[in-house]
């Protein structure tokens, strides 16, 4: 399938109209990365969708429709997450982060968070105080693959072992990913159309609309990012105890920044204030964590009629491993793709995707299903939960084909798509939105800045 058809079946499966889809300029073909997986594709169709259902909630709010243009080197670029801040480009990776060879197979360790380093090096048998990389490696040779994955995950860990295609298709969990459609879009309780604020034809076609973004890593930011381009009020809601990565500098551009602390009654009732005039409501705590403190998608539909929730999880709602935790990385190792993507280059060794791109996709998935659902609400009434996971957007890649020779080409240049910005965090160097709407250009206006640099109120709309 080419890009045009892909996003053609993503549209259609949100039952957006038909007619919509002409507006949309979608130029290159892969391969555009290093990559025996159509990765490029799925960067373009997932941006275009976002920024299309963006266009025509503005045009159902009485603008005119406009063209969606996006460039599949562009849009595949801007995946990769690159930034720089006061010209040092952080560090991605933890030391203790990647994979290990074990007694009969491998593991990828996610030691991003000191909590999970820490834990996985216990489990190892070291001291998180004195281990050195070379000391993982060693204790990690002595276990089985499957058993420490076991092991992790029971601790509340992140840690995958490597399988094949053939060996994920046979779990349990692979097989309720594949039963599952790529994201799901739900009504879950009655209420009128919510009064949205008018609209210009010279504004972006989500301004006035307020979004709270209630995520951390890494595709629910992107998600909260590009509603932000597209003109959306988002508020990043942090907790001051927990940690974030580094990332966080580009991925709040275009944000308002709040702390909340949930723990709290103070930092509830805040919470529930920001619910009461929000519009769009994205989360990805551990499934259960926010219904257990009276944020879940039933009880936002009462506290706002009308809401739309989406809800990020890594390995979806059914299966044995609906609720254990998962970052990027992890998925493509458990679900295959770093075998294949090995397998392909020839050199026995497993081999990442060249960016996380299901964190990526995912991330426009959920800027595309918040404003499809926003469109639904608008012509249906009713609150909406909105789905998606890491593992199902990755089972929507592998059907998306192979590229023969993609691992062949040069990663190209990053230059001619970088803009520098001042932020809270240091002059901001980072990747231009690679969605271009013809009429109301997406834009970041607002800087990007460390949690808690804002009230937790919303800003004043403009009548």
């Amino acid at each position: 399938m080419n890009a045009s058809e892909v996003l053609a079946g993503i549209w259609r499966h949100a039952g957006l109209p038909e007619e919509a889809l002409s507006f949309a300029r979608l130029t290159g073909a892969d391969p555009v990365l290093p990559s025996s997986f159509a990765v490029g594709t799925a960067a373009q169709s997932t941006m275009a969708a976002a920024a299309l259902a963006a266009c025509e909630l503005g045009h159902l709010r009485g603008t005119g429709r406009q063209q969606v243009g996006v460039d599949m080197l562009h849009s595949a670029l801007e995946c990769i997450g690159w930034f720089s801040l006061d010209g040092q480009v952080p560090d991605q990776w933890d030391a203790f982060s990647g994979l290990y060879r074990c007694a009969d197979g491998w593991v990828r360790v996610h030691a991003n968070f000191a909590h999970h380093r820490d834990g996985a090096l216990r489990l190892m048998k070291l001291d998180p105080a004195t281990a050195t990389r070379a000391d993982a490696e060693a204790a990690m040779a002595t276990w089985r693959a499957r058993d420490f994955e076991d092991a992790a995950a029971a601790a509340g860990l992140v840690a995958t072992a490597l399988r094949r295609f053939d060996e994920w298709d046979a779990t349990p969990q692979g097989q309720a990913v594949a039963a599952q459609p790529l994201f799901t879009i739900e009504r879950i309780g009655d209420a009128p159309p919510l009064v949205l604020p008018p609209l210009r034809e010279d504004e972006r076609p989500l301004s006035g609309l307020r979004v709270l973004d209630l995520t951390r890593v890494l595709a629910g930011p992107v998600g909260g990012r590009a509603l932000a381009a597209y003109g959306a009020d988002v508020m990043l809601v942090n907790s001051p105890h927990l940690p974030n990565i580094s990332a966080i500098a580009d991925t709040s551009r275009g944000k308002l920044s709040a702390h909340a602390d949930l723990r709290t009654e103070e930092g509830r009732a805040a919470l529930q204030r920001l619910v009461a005039d929000a519009h769009v409501f994205v989360q990805g705590y551990r499934p259960g964590g926010l219904e257990a403190l009276g944020f879940g998608p039933a009880a936002l539909a009462e506290q706002r009629p009308g809401i739309v929730c989406v809800s990020l999880s890594a390995y979806g709602t059914q299966g044995p491993w609906a609720s254990r935790r998962g970052f990027d990385s992890l998925v493509q190792t458990a679900m295959g793709f770093n075998h294949a993507e090995g397998e392909a280059a020839g050199d026995g060794k497993p081999k990442p995707l060249p960016m996380q791109i299901l964190d990526e996709a995912t991330g426009y998935l959920i800027a595309f299903g918040a404003a499809a659902a926003l469109w639904r609400q608008q012509r249906e009434g009713g609150s909406w939960q909105v789905r998606v996971s890491l593992a199902q957007t990755g089972h929507w890649l592998r059907g998306l084909g192979r590229v023969p020779g993609g691992l062949s080409i040069a990663k190209p240049g990053l230059a001619p798509y970088i803009e520098t910005t001042a932020s809270g965090f240091g002059e901001l160097a980072a990747l231009r939105h690679g969605a271009m709407l013809q009429r109301t250009p997406a834009a970041w206006p607002r800087p990007s800045m460390p949690p808690g640099s804002h009230a937790a109120r919303w800003p004043a709309v403009m009548q």
